[in-house]
């Protein structure tokens, strides 16, 4: 067995929930795949074209969720703490039915998928694992926010400054390196919103389903949640666990840094797209023990799996 080579899960695992945007109920099967078939999304209630693969050209909407759609518009929305958790234990093939348009938003971060998937433990086939490498500098911007990506060796290391007028938020920065840090704080981080955008969000048809079940809201100087917050930087936090679930729309695991101020799905995506548009910028690797001794997941979800 190689810590190297493409990996599913063991056995089927379902979710129940709400949609945080679509306020619908909706159920999730995660079920184990063969190796190369990467990770999809099937809609099962629909019965032809019901097939969306994450990938970041396929991303049809990133405000507020990243939504992805097939060419008969068949779409699935608010993938990304599903995806992130996928990335940080390093699931590589999965098959994502699903019989509504959008991922149950759960208790707002992936901390409930991550738990649940570990519980079955993961299958280890003899085929390695693929990786890109970036190779270039690229960033990408809109106003005042930006995102920036650049060559590193043997990590993937994220950099997101978070800067809010509300004084309680306020400017949070981390840097976490994906595939070495105990990332638990940003698996159980929630997303989270201002109290006084809540109307104006609702007015936009989102946010249907949302509660103090599965968001952190923020009011003034207070949080309305009664429990409080998970940890100190759960803001930025969540930022970066809806980066890493977006990166994943590349189908692979990366070899990059990125640094990121101000950040979202938009922002995200549209950095992606940017460096795949040129086969300069970037190089997809088989990564073999004897090439690269690294596990590229994350060695403190490893140390779950029994």
């Amino acid at each position: 067995m190689s810590l190297l080579n493409q990996k599913t899960i063991k056995e089927i695992v379902s979710f129940s929930g709400v949609g945080l945007h679509s306020g619908k109920l909706v159920k999730v099967n995660v079920v184990p795949s063969e190796p190369d078939t990467g990770i999809v999304f099937k809609r099962l209630d629909i019965k032809k074209n019901n097939l969306i693969y994450p990938n970041f050209m396929n991303v049809s909407n990133t405000d507020l969720n990243t939504t992805i759609s097939n060419d008969s518009g068949v779409k699935v929305s608010t993938i990304e703490h599903l995806m992130g958790a996928l990335f940080g234990i390093g699931i590589d093939n999965a098959l994502i039915e699903i019989d509504n348009e959008e991922v149950p938003i759960l208790d707002g971060s992936a901390k409930v998928f991550i738990d649940k998937m570990l519980s079955v433990g993961l299958e280890f086939s003899n085929k390695p694992i693929k990786i890109i490498k970036i190779k270039k500098r690229i960033e990408f911007q809109d106003g005042d926010r930006y995102i920036s990506i650049e060559p590193s060796k043997l990590s993937l290391d994220i950099d997101f400054e978070l800067k809010y007028k509300n004084t309680l938020i306020g400017n949070q920065k981390n840097k976490v390196n994906v595939y070495e840090d105990n990332l638990t704080s940003i698996f159980e981080s929630r997303t989270f919103c201002l109290y006084e955008d809540i109307e104006m969000i609702k007015k936009n048809g989102l946010a249907k389903g949302g509660s103090l079940e599965n968001a952190v809201v923020v009011k003034g100087k207070d949080i309305l949640n009664p429990e409080g917050l998970r940890n100190p930087k759960e803001f930025v936090n969540h930022k970066i666990l809806d980066c890493i679930g977006d990166l994943y729309t590349t189908g692979y695991r990366m070899l990059a840094s990125v640094n990121c101020s101000q950040g979202g799905h938009y922002l995200t995506n549209g950095l992606l797209r940017k460096v795949f548009d040129n086969n300069e910028n970037f190089s997809i690797i088989e990564i073999q023990e004897r090439t690269l001794p690294h596990t590229l997941i994350n060695r403190s979800l490893l140390r779950s799996i029994a």
